[in-house]
């Protein structure tokens, strides 16, 4: 299998994060998020911002506990910085968040 699986693991703080579940396909590739075609430019915000979206609106059309939802939250976790993700959760929950979920 060449997907790397993702396992939600709760952390001390009850902060749950994401692990690889087959680490050992992660070493053959690098421990980063791989090279995705729609955002050719050394600048990933774009990317960060996308997979930010994508997770939310996969979980909205397929349901919170659909599996395959959690590369996306993969993916913005690597490459957004946490306080983007803070401000945009916080935007969120008080309905004023700017993009299309």
């Amino acid at each position: 299998m060449n997907t790397v699986e993702l396992i939600e693991v709760p952390g001390k703080d009850g902060v749950i994060t994401l692990k690889p579940k087959n680490p050992d396909l992660l070493k053959e590739r690098g421990m980063t998020v791989p090279y995705d075609p729609r955002f050719p430019t050394t600048n990933q915000t774009k990317n960060c911002y996308q997979n930010y979206l994508d997770f939310f609106r996969c979980q909205k059309v397929k349901g919170e506990d659909y599996q395959p939802c959690t590369w996306y939250k993969y993916a913005y976790t690597e490459l957004c910085p946490p306080g983007w993700i803070e401000k945009w959760n916080e935007q969120r929950a008080k309905g004023i968040f700017p993009g299309r979920i």
